[in-house]
C-alpha cells in the first residue's frame, strides 16, 4: 500500500490543503484542472498539473476514465478524492484500485452502504444507533411517497438518497407542499448525482446539527475526535461549524461517539468519516447520515485536538496504524470556521461571478487564525462550482474568544471585486441567538422570510461616503494638490443609495465634505497598493480600497461597498425595462416554464438558472405576451444574457 505520488482528483481551497500536507510528508503532487481553472492556484501549487477538459464539472472533475489517465500519465500511485465531485463515489474508488492506485479514502464497500442513505439508515437500526422516523422504501411514484409523508406528518424532509452537500434535499412543512417538494427534490437529485431515488425523514424541528468526526484504520482501530456544531445554516447548507459544540456536555459527546464509531465498524471502515446526527431539544440524538469523506469543516477538529487530519488520511492510506487511540483525543480551546462564499446575502443569498480585485488574506494571519483559500488577487469566479472560495478559521481559550478572534479576521481579511457574505458572517457571530448557543437548522431561512435585520443589506456610514469622495476629488491620492479651490458637487452611487455630496479642496490637501448638512474635514494620506489612509475630523483609520474602471471598492470597518460618480446623463438601461427578462447570474437553463405566444403574469416564474448549487427563477416583471426566447434548457448563459422578450399588456393596447 505504499505510495510516492497523489493526485489531487479537486480543485480549489481542499486541493490547496491536501497538496501542503502531502509536500510537508515528502509525497509529491499532481494537480488537475479544467478549462475555467487553468490559472487558478492549486496549479501552480503542485509539482505537476494535467488540463482534463471542460469548464463544467461533467466534462472535466467528473471524468473517471480523464482522471485515471491522469495518474498513469503523471507516474501518481494515489489519488486523494478531496470532497464533492467523486470523493463519494464507490464506482470512481473501485476503478482506482483496478488500476492499481491507492484510493486515499474508504473501501468502496463502505461508500457504496453510506451513500445510499435510505440503506445506511437500515443499517444503522440494526447496528442499534437512533434514527428519525421515516419512509425508506422501494416504491418511488409520487403517490406513495406522499401516502407515506401524509403518514410521517409534519414538518418533514424529502432527501435524496444519493450525494450529500444539502442537493435534493426539500424541507415540507404541509400536505400541499408535498407534490412540488417531491418534483423539485427528485430534479435535483438527478442532476447532481445521475440518482433521483428519494427518502422521507421526520424533521426534528429546532434541533441542532452536531456531527462526529470518526477515523479507522486497516488493523481495526475506530476513534472518535469530538464533535463539530453545524447548526448555523441556510438553505441546508453550513455557514458556520464549531468544536466543540456550545450544546454538547461530556456524557453527550461519549454517547455519540461510541455511535459513531458504531456506525463506522457497522460497515468495515476505514480513512476519515463524519457521522451526522441532529440533537433535539432534549439533547437526544438521531442518525442523519454518514459522509464518506474528508469534511469542509474539518480544520476545527484540527485546530482543538491538535491532529492534521490530511495526515492521518495519508498514514491509514499507506497501511499505518491510527496515530492516536481515544485516550489520547483531548479538545482543547475553542474553534470556528466560517465559509467565505461569493454570493449576497442581502439577495437571497444569489451567487456571484466576476473578478477578485482585492485578496490577501495573508494580512489576517494572526494568533490563532488560519485561512484555508483556493483564490487570489485576479482570480476568475465562474459559474461552474460551489460559491464557497475560503474558509476563515480561528482558535481561542473559549467561545467567545473565538467569536473575537474572528470576527477580526474577516475583518483583516476583506475581499473585493464579487459581492460575498463576510460582513454577514461577522454579523451573524455576534447576534444574540449565534452568542446565546440558540440557533437552529432552519433559524437564518426563517429571518430571511420575516425581513430579520441581520438580512437586510448594510448601507454605508458618513465616513465611508466622505472619504470615496474625497479620495476620489484628489485623483486616488496620485496628487496631494488640489488643481482648484473651488467648491463643487459630486453625485455618488452605492447600491441602490445616491447621495450628492459638497466638495471643497483647499490647496493644504485637505478636502472639505458636506454631507446632509454636516462638513467632515479629510485628508487623504496615502492611497496605493489597495492601501487607503485618511485622517478625519482628526482621527486617522486604514482602508481597503481598489479603483477598477469607474467603481471604487472599498472595505472599511467590517464592510465592503462599491461606489461609483453617477453620470449627469443616465444611460437607456437606466430605468428596469420589464419586456427584457435577464439572466440573475451566470449559470445553465435548467427550467422554461412557458412558450412563445403565451401570456403571462406578473411575478410569475419563466426561467430557472442553476448556478454554483442554487436554483435562482426568473420572474416576469409585468404582465403580457412572451414574443421571443432566446435559451434553451441545458444552455450556458451569463449573468445579464437577454433571455426572454416580452410584449407588455398596456403596449398592446395602444
Amino acid at each position: 500500500m505504499s505510495f510516492s505520488k497523489i493526485l489531487i482528483a479537486n480543485r480549489g481551497e481542499i486541493a490547496c490543503r491536501v497538496i501542503r500536507t502531502a509536500r510537508n510528508l515528502g509525497y509529491r503532487t499532481v494537480a488537475v484542472y479544467s478549462d475555467a481553472d487553468q490559472a487558478a492556484p492549486h496549479v501552480r501549487l503542485a509539482d505537476e498539473a494535467v488540463h482534463i477538459g471542460g469548464s463544467a464539472a461533467a466534462d472535466s472533475y467528473l471524468r473517471v476514465e480523464v482522471l485515471l489517465q491522469a495518474a498513469r500519465k503523471t507516474g501518481a500511485d494515489a489519488i486523494h478524492p478531496g470532497y464533492g465531485f467523486l470523493s463519494e463515489n464507490a464506482g470512481f474508488a473501485q476503478a482506482c484500485l483496478d488500476a492499481g492506485l491507492v484510493f486515499i479514502g474508504p473501501p468502496p464497500s463502505a461508500i457504496e452502504a453510506m451513500g445510499d442513505k435510505a440503506l445506511a439508515k437500515r443499517r444503522m437500526i440494526a447496528a442499534g444507533v437512533p434514527c428519525a422516523p421515516g419512509y425508506l422504501g422501494e416504491e418511488q411514484d409520487d403517490a406513495r411517497l406522499t401516502e407515506e409523508a401524509l403518514k410521517l406528518g409534519f414538518p418533514l424532509l424529502v432527501k435524496a438518497v444519493a450525494g450529500g452537500g444539502g442537493r435534493g434535499m426539500r424541507l415540507v412543512r404541509e400536505a400541499g407542499e408535498i407534490k412540488q417538494a417531491i418534483v423539485a427534490a427528485r430534479r435535483e437529485a438527478q442532476s447532481a448525482f445521475g440518482d433521483g431515488t428519494l427518502m422521507l425523514e421526520r424533521l426534528i424541528d429546532n434541533g441542532r446539527h452536531i456531527e462526529i468526526q470518526v477515523f479507522a484504520d486497516a488493523h481495526g482501530h475506530a476513534v472518535y475526535l469530538g464533535e463539530r456544531d453545524c447548526t448555523a445554516q441556510r438553505r441546508r447548507q453550513k455557514v458556520i461549524e464549531e468544536a466543540p459544540s456550545p450544546v454538547v456536555n461530556a456524557a453527550l459527546r461519549e454517547s455519540m461517539g461510541k455511535d459513531a464509531v458504531a456506525a463506522a465498524l457497522a460497515v468495515g471502515y476505514r480513512g476519515a468519516g463524519t457521522v451526522e446526527f441532529i440533537v433535539d431539544a432534549d439533547l437526544k440524538h438521531y442518525f442523519l447520515e454518514m459522509n464518506t469523506r474528508l469534511q469542509v469543516e474539518h480544520p476545527v477538529t484540527e485546530l482543538v485536538t491538535g491532529f492534521d487530519l490530511v495526515e492521518w488520511q495519508l498514514l491509514v492510506a499507506a497501511g499505518q496504524p491510527l496515530p492516536a487511540i481515544q485516550a489520547d483525543i483531548k479538545l482543547t480551546g475553542h474553534a470556528m470556521e466560517a465559509r467565505l462564499y461569493v454570493e449576497d446575502p442581502y439577495a437571497g443569498f444569489a451567487p456571484q461571478t466576476g473578478t477578485v480585485r482585492w485578496w490577501r488574506p495573508q494580512q489576517a494571519l494572526l494568533a490563532g487564525v488560519r485561512i484555508d483559500d483556493g483564490i487570489e488577487e485576479g482570480s476568475e469566479i465562474s459559474p461552474y462550482y460551489d460559491a464557497m472560495v475560503a474558509k476563515v478559521i480561528v482558535h481561542g481559550r473559549d467561545r467567545n474568544e473565538a467569536i473575537r478572534r474572528l470576527r477580526a479576521a474577516l475583518e483583516n481579511a476583506p475581499l473585493l471585486g464579487l459581492r460575498n457574505n463576510g460582513r454577514f458572517l461577522s454579523d451573524l457571530v455576534n447576534h444574540p441567538a449565534f452568542r446565546a448557543a440558540a440557533m437552529t437548522t432552519t433559524l437564518i431561512d426563517q429571518w430571511q422570510e420575516a425581513g430579520e435585520a441581520l438580512l437586510q443589506r448594510p448601507l454605508p456610514g458618513d465616513e465611508a461616503w466622505c472619504v470615496v469622495a474625497a479620495s476620489l476629488a484628489m485623483q486616488n491620492g496620485a496628487n496631494w494638490r488640489a488643481d482648484s479651490v473651488a467648491a463643487f458637487d459630486m453625485p455618488l452611487r452605492c447600491d441602490e443609495l445616491t447621495q450628492t455630496l459638497r466638495v471643497h479642496p483647499d490647496r493644504s490637501g485637505q478636502v472639505a465634505v458636506t454631507l446632509g448638512g454636516q462638513k467632515h474635514l479629510v485628508r487623504i494620506i496615502d492611497f496605493k497598493d489597495g492601501k487607503l489612509r485618511f485622517e478625519i475630523d482628526g482621527v486617522t483609520r486604514t482602508a481597503v480600497a481598489v479603483k477598477h474602471q469607474q467603481e471604487l471598492h472599498i472595505a472599511l470597518g467590517g464592510a465592503s461597498f462599491v461606489f461609483h460618480e453617477v453620470s449627469p446623463f443616465p444611460g437607456k438601461d437606466a430605468a428596469l425595462d420589464a419586456t427584457r427578462a435577464l439572466s440573475p447570474v451566470a449559470g445553465k437553463v435548467t427550467q422554461i416554464q412557458f412558450a412563445v405566444g403565451e401570456g403571462v403574469k406578473e411575478g410569475q416564474a419563466l426561467v430557472c438558472v442553476e448556478a454554483m448549487k442554487m436554483e435562482m427563477w426568473l420572474t416576469a416583471q409585468a404582465a403580457g405576451t412572451v414574443v421571443a426566447l432566446h435559451v434553451k434548457v441545458g444552455e450556458q448563459v451569463e449573468s445579464g444574457a437577454l433571455l426572454i422578450e416580452i410584449e407588455l399588456e398596456d403596449e398592446k393596447e395602444t
